[in-house]
């Protein structure tokens, strides 16, 4: 059994590893390296995926329940033991993020996998480029030869989306599947920053500063973090997982300062104090502060109900999110209906979609890279067991 995979990325290379013992596999990459993606992601903090398990694990995942088999196949302990067989030791940090051990690089996880993938006999073929499908539906190739069709009884695509475009995910490719009767959706960004119409004396003043221990909310999503101000905004992992309600529409964002406390703890401890030292009574910082007086009326900052109840409840104008280029992750792509349960297409169940061409969504923390990786896995054993 032949098997091509295009696309190097987590998905594909977890594809690769699943079906190189049992196959032939090809796996192409239109780059001159695989796994690029890999690289920029561990400028942030490497997460290879996140402790979480069972229903705390899939909640985190959109739509639900699509990911809910391939995730709960292979879910967050069964890629550490993977690692640890490339002898890749990780550990859980803060809110479950798994990470390498210290010392260990993006680009040695890599490798290793690189390294296990050409001794399980894959064939890795770079600069090599998907073109689209010919007339009768053969998957069409391209490298500094020319032209060619691929011979193969299985091909997965593993093309990304459009996040990052440094990586090599340019979310150009759906205009190549209309032939073939598949319709992607728009790209859209998501865990990215948001924009925000911040004061000019605000900007000027605390750019580049962090918000610490703070809640944001957006429609029904919430999360618990830190976020960063930047000059279009605000971004961070407590503003990522509200992204998908601002995408629908949501134009507010609302910040809780102080999350340990309630309103009526806050006013207590205000007290009889002057306006001026409200912020230093409830314990918060400089830019706390100025955040707060950037959005509130000056009457409600001198009332200590008011300005305790702006500190729970501060609602920031959101008037877009950030371009495509600068997300982390995107949605869009090839919808999830167009799939079977293989993540096979169903118009063509002999090609198969994993990774984020496909319309899902989750946050960072390494909930992206277990989803990719766990897709990876899942469409490589139900090719095998089609076969056995």
């Amino acid at each position: 059994m032949r098997i091509a995979i295009i696309g190097a990325g987590p998905a594909g290379l977890m594809a690769a590893d699943t079906l190189a013992p049992h196959a032939e596999v090809d796996l192409y990459e239109h780059g001159k390296h695989p796994g690029r993606k890999f690289l920029v992601a561990g400028q942030g903090g490497f997460n290879l995926t996140n402790a979480a398990e069972g229903k705390a694990l899939l909640q985190h995942y959109a739509p639900a329940g699509f990911l809910d088999e391939a995730l709960t196949a292979f879910g967050p302990m069964d890629l550490r033991e993977w690692l640890a067989v490339l002898g890749i030791d990780t550990y859980t940090g803060t809110s479950g993020r798994v990470f390498p051990v210290k010392g260990v690089k993006p680009i040695d996880v890599l490798e290793r996998i690189r390294q296990r993938l050409l001794q399980h006999g894959v064939r890795l073929h770079t600069e090599h480029v998907f073109i689209g499908f010919d007339a009768q539906g053969g998957v069409c190739m391209e490298n500094r030869n020319g032209p060619f069709t691929l011979e193969a009884d299985h091909v997965l695509f593993a093309l990304g989306g459009a996040s990052w475009p440094v990586t090599g995910s340019t979310g150009i490719w759906p205009a190549l599947f209309k032939p073939i009767g598949i319709e992607a959706r728009p790209f859209q960004a998501s865990n990215c920053g948001v924009e925000v119409p911040w004061p000019e004396a605000f900007i000027q003043a605390h750019e580049g500063k962090p918000l610490k221990n703070v809640r944001f909310a957006a429609g029904k999503q919430g999360a618990w973090g830190e976020a960063t101000i930047t000059k279009h905004g605000l971004e961070g992992n407590a503003i990522y997982p509200v992204v998908p309600a601002l995408r629908d529409g949501e134009t507010v964002l609302h910040a809780d300062l102080k999350p340990d406390s309630s309103v009526d703890r806050l006013v207590e401890r205000i007290g009889n104090k002057a306006t001026r030292h409200f912020g230093e009574a409830v314990g918060m910082n400089r830019v706390q502060l100025a955040l707060v007086k950037a959005f509130t009326p000056k009457e409600v900052v001198a009332s200590p109900q008011r300005f305790a109840e702006a500190v729970k409840d501060l609602r920031i104008p959101v008037t877009g999110l950030r371009p495509l280029g600068e997300a982390i992750s995107t949605v869009g792509g090839i919808p999830v209906g167009e799939l079977n349960a293989d993540f096979s297409l169903k118009r063509h169940p002999h090609l198969y979609a994993i990774g984020e061409m496909v319309d899902w969504d989750a946050p960072t923390g390494g909930f992206l890279l277990q989803g990719c990786f766990a897709m990876g896995r899942w469409a490589g054993r139900s090719i095998l067991a089609q076969t056995s």
